[in-house]
């Protein structure tokens, strides 16, 4: 990409991720909509729609795809993939951790970056963890949350699945936010998109039992999705319970939530 259409994305990223904070701050939830497990999910019949056409096209596509790629695809060069595609995140990685004033989780993903990219062969080897440094991993969702953006409605987004809306805000902003894709030519700088789309299939593929246990096996895979979804995105955000949802009423930060709402 020529320098001058570099320095156009990086003088408007400032703005594109204002507006969106302020979107996604203005998210404020009901008290009296949310449930006693700290749900707000006031668009529920859209989502539970939404919802039916993932779950057909997981049934026809991914499914089947999933399982296809995970057995031809030894598990070494699968693991190298998801090690080459998390190694390419990176970058994105150390931006978001910059936003947040994170300096210590910008410095380990600096360090993890450049170890893998240097000795792991691009990254298809995490040479970083034999190096015994930590993993990090954030995105702009948690920056948002870091900056004070309520969590706001649940939300099932096609194709991609359960959200919330500060969460999709931040999904939307994280295709920005990594340097390398305005650094690296073309065809190169498809090569993490490509990564990634491979990884996520393979962990379709890898973890079918769980997954089908959730979406075919459940009285209600909606709401199974839904609270697995929230509590486990709570819990990487140490915000437990919904706190930061105004949930009034969840006392329980360590129920299961695996257990079905629904189950008689």
């Amino acid at each position: 990409m020529p320098v001058y259409r570099f320095q156009h994305h990086v003088a408007r990223m400032p703005i594109f991720i204002l507006a969106l904070a302020l979107v996604s701050a203005c998210a404020a939830p009901d008290p009296g909509a949310v449930t006693r497990d700290g749900i707000y999910d006031p668009n529920e019949a859209k989502n539970r729609k939404v919802h039916a056409f993932n779950l057909g096209l997981d049934k026809a596509i991914l499914r089947p795809a999933g399982r296809g790629y995970s057995n031809a695809v030894p598990d070494g060069i699968e693991d190298s993939i998801g090690n080459f595609a998390t190694n390419l995140a990176q970058p994105s990685v150390i931006v978001n951790s910059v936003l947040q004033g994170d300096l210590r989780g910008a410095g380990l993903s600096t360090v993890r970056f450049l170890t893998n990219t240097v000795l792991g062969f691009g990254g298809f080897v995490d040479a970083a963890t034999e190096f015994k440094v930590p993993q990090h991993d954030t995105d702009f969702g948690e920056t948002l949350y870091v900056w004070g953006a309520g969590e706001g409605p649940y939300v099932e987004l096609p194709v991609v699945g359960p959200a919330t809306r500060r969460d999709a805000v931040g999904r939307v902003v994280d295709l920005f936010t990594n340097p390398l894709s305005y650094r690296l030519p073309t065809p190169e700088s498809y090569y993490a998109t490509g990564a990634k789309l491979a990884s996520r299939l393979g962990d379709r593929g890898r973890y079918s039992d769980t997954v089908d246990s959730i979406l075919y096996e459940s009285a209600d895979s909606y709401a199974q999705a839904r609270l697995i979804y929230l509590q486990n995105r709570r819990f990487e955000l140490g915000s437990s319970a919904g706190a930061d949802s105004a949930d009034p009423y969840s006392d329980d930060p360590y129920s299961d939530i695996y257990e079905d709402p629904y189950a008689q």
